[in-house]
């Protein structure tokens, strides 16, 4: 089932207005404690032609990390990460100045309309279910860079 945001149906972050960038010049940070899961998006990634993906795998220090990087365009964060959750992560993002504004875009096996609702309200900028569709993930992650916000459950 693949649900995404309306007109009606305004996000809590709606009002942010990104500069669209294409893959080759972005810069992807993916929390991911799942070494497959990693391995799947990066080559996802790669194959639609980013060229920087970096991986952490625990939210613990992801403000820290991210921070060291010269940019950081999109960041694809697991909920349930050990050490600190993607919704404690989220919160320490959204407070540092530097990456305040950054798409940051919850990938999740909970997929439910539930935690949907709870990533929204908790300030996401995204929901993309696990497990991900191979055929669907690059044009989300496109639509992503262009600034589009992604809420999308997995399909079965």
């Amino acid at each position: 089932m693949s649900v995404e945001s309306t007109e009606s149906q305004p996000a809590a972050n709606a009002t942010k207005q990104r500069k669209p960038i294409h893959a080759k010049d972005a810069t992807i940070l993916i929390v991911e404690d799942n070494p497959s899961n990693f391995v799947l998006m990066a080559r996802m990634l790669a194959y639609m032609g980013v060229q920087r993906c970096e991986w952490k795998t625990s939210g613990w220090q992801v403000v820290e990390f991210a921070d060291t990087l010269p940019q950081v365009n999109l960041i694809l964060m697991d909920i349930r990460l050990p050490y600190e959750d993607g919704y404690s992560a989220l919160k320490k993002l959204r407070e540092h100045p530097r990456l305040t504004e950054t798409m940051v875009v919850a990938v999740t096996a909970e997929a439910s309309t539930e935690q949907m609702a709870k990533a929204r309200a908790s300030g996401f900028d995204g929901f993309l279910g696990k497990p991900l569709d191979p055929d669907k993930f690059p044009d989300q992650v496109r639509r992503m860079l262009r600034g589009d916000e992604v809420w999308e459950l997995s399909t079965p």
